[in-house]
């Protein structure tokens, strides 16, 4: 059962939220069938993250990684094997692909492939321009008071 949602009440009253809308309208509807292989997404600080992916039996060489446009894409596609010798193979080894929108000025800090585990790092680095600043509020100076003349 799928459930819709209606966003008209929130656009009454944001602006400029239109990319975070249509993300959350995208990822409703394009829902990957997959979630194979299983991954964990970490706040590891203020402005850092950290993608875990388990990517047993998968070499470095097997193994992609793209960042463009805010959309970071990790790929994998292991080399055929031959079937021989197998008496259970529990291991899987399906090609896959997860593809994460990250949000404006959050970057690739580098990734890591270490006990089965891939590691992506991530840095949110919000431009000095775009950071909240403090307004100094000047107040007007009073008008100045002209004397009248008193008549004679």
């Amino acid at each position: 059962m799928a459930t819709s949602y209606d966003y008209a009440p929130l656009f009454r009253s944001s602006i400029g939220f239109d990319r975070v809308f249509d993300l959350l309208e995208n990822a409703q509807r394009a829902r990957s069938l997959s979630d194979w292989p299983p991954y964990d997404i970490v706040k590891t600080g203020n402005d850092n993250y950290r993608i875990s992916i388990a990517v047993a039996g998968f070499g470095q060489d097997d193994l992609d990684i793209t960042f463009q446009s805010n959309l970071l894409t990790v790929t994998g596609k292991k080399q055929e094997a031959s079937a021989e010798g197998y008496l259970h193979r529990g291991i899987a080894g399906r090609p896959f692909e997860h593809r994460f929108e990250l949000a404006d000025h959050v970057r690739v800090n580098g990734a890591d492939l270490s006990n089965g585990l891939l590691s992506i790092d991530l840095v949110r680095e919000v431009p000095e321009a775009l950071k909240p600043r403090k307004i100094d509020i000047q107040s007007a100076p009073a008008p100045a008071q002209i004397e009248a003349r008193k008549a004679a």
